[in-house]
């Protein structure tokens, strides 16, 4: 089973956006997919048709219950109106997470070991992040294979994907495992005004193999699909909006083949077409005044600690 989150530390990117299309995309394909909605906002709840305060379970009821098995989190899962596509959604509760879990052991894998109790049920997790660095995001980040980082092509969000860049390098600090692979979406590109042009340009220039050789481009669609409360690539396959996230998808998936074939299911792998994989490397960012921060996100994620349970 492969997880990605997706990730900003800016609002108005298109997070929501880009989980919902590629989930649409992955329903399409008759893939089982699990949507996970961990802002407080929930945003993508409300999307999928539903309200926080009309559900029964959502997603802060396992970070609430110290010992979880197979069939609580299962039971957390809601089904969407959508064959195969279900979530597990947000509560406004979760704003108060980080207080909630203060002085709990391994509270930044609590999501990575909930899922991992249920691998066997879905091809492909997505998880939508919150736009800060805490409990939530923790979580969200130490639990997938791949990070998605939409950024608008406008200069104020580039200056976002720094902020973004620096959390990165922080949990590679604590991590003693691959750390955190990402790759960077260029968003609501339009190649008719100068601003989004260079921004383009300049993502290609800074980030190089980390960028998405193409992006997602501005359309109207986005806005009907999301009022209509259907992800676009189920309402209207052809728009340049979900042609744009379909190969998106099928780059993702030749990328995880070739880095994680052991988490590609054979449905997964099915969807592929000849198109040659994007390359994804490493790439240093300096980091100021992160110690502080790395040290918060170590105890997190630590194993052994003294500290007794909430």
């Amino acid at each position: 089973m492969l997880v990605w989150s997706v990730a900003s530390q800016k609002g108005g990117v298109g997070k929501t956006t880009t989980v919902a299309s590629l989930a649409g995309w992955m329903q399409k394909e008759h893939l089982r997919v699990l949507v996970i909605d961990t802002d407080p906002h929930a945003s993508l709840t409300s999307y999928l048709g539903f309200e926080d305060v009309n559900l029964e379970h959502n997603l802060y009821e396992l970070y609430a219950t110290p010992n979880l098995d197979r069939d609580f989190v299962l039971n957390a899962i809601t089904r969407t109106n959508f064959q195969g596509l279900d979530l597990i959604a947000s509560s406004m509760t979760l704003a108060t997470i980080d207080r909630k879990l203060s002085g709990r052991v391994g509270v930044g894998r609590i999501l990575a070991n909930a899922l991992k109790l249920i691998e066997d049920c879905y091809d492909i997790v997505i998880i939508d992040c919150p736009p800060v660095l805490g409990a939530l995001m923790v979580n969200a980040l130490f639990a997938s294979t791949l990070v998605l980082v939409p950024t608008q092509t406008e200069f104020l969000a580039l200056k976002g994907l720094e902020g973004m860049i620096r959390t990165f390098k922080i949990m590679n600090q604590v991590d003693n495992d691959e750390g955190i692979d990402y790759t960077i979406i260029p968003t609501m590109f339009d190649k008719r005004t100068k601003a989004s042009v260079k921004s383009l340009d300049i993502l290609y220039e800074n980030y190089q193999n980390r960028v998405w050789k193409s992006c997602i481009p501005i359309d109207t669609k986005f806005r009907e699909s999301s009022a209509r409360r259907v992800p676009l690539p189920i309402m209207d396959a052809f728009s340049r909006g979900s042609l744009a996230y379909r190969e998106l998808f099928t780059k993702l998936i030749a990328y995880e083949l070739d880095k994680h074939p052991h988490l590609v299911t054979p449905a997964s792998a099915s969807i592929l077409s000849n198109d040659d994989e994007d390359e994804v490397v490493s790439e240093d960012v300096s980091l100021n005044k992160a110690d502080i921060v790395a040290k918060s996100v170590a105890d997190m994620v630590s194993l052994n600690t003294t500290k007794g349970a909430d």
